[in-house]
C-alpha cells in the first residue's frame, strides 16, 4: 500500500470536469485506488464516488493506491492534482 496527501490547488476544486481526468488518470492503473477527505474514502476510478466529496480548492485529501502498480498510480495522481488538473 502506498500513500500520499495532497492540497488541491485548483481554485474549482474536483468538479466534474478535473474529477473526470483524475478518473481517467487512475483507470491507468492496475491497482486499486482510493481518494480520503475527512476521514470518508472512495473509489479514485469512480466519477460519483469522487465528486461525493465535494472537494474544493485549498482541501486536502489523501490518494491511497493498494497493487502492483500502486507507487507510480500514486505519484501521477499528485502530479496531476498539483498542476492544476493541466493534464
Amino acid at each position: 500500500m502506498y500513500v500520499k496527501d495532497v492540497v488541491v490547488q485548483n481554485q474549482v476544486g474536483l468538479h466534474a470536469r478535473p474529477a473526470t481526468f483524475f478518473i481517467q488518470k487512475a483507470n491507468e492503473f492496475r491497482s486499486s485506488i482510493w481518494v480520503e477527505k475527512d476521514e470518508r474514502r472512495v473509489n479514485a476510478k469512480s466519477l460519483l464516488g469522487v465528486l461525493s466529496l465535494g472537494i474544493v480548492g485549498g482541501t486536502a485529501i489523501r490518494i491511497i493506491a493498494d497493487g502492483a502498480d500502486e507507487e507510480d498510480a500514486v505519484e501521477s495522481l499528485v502530479r496531476l492534482v498539483q498542476s492544476g488538473f493541466a493534464g
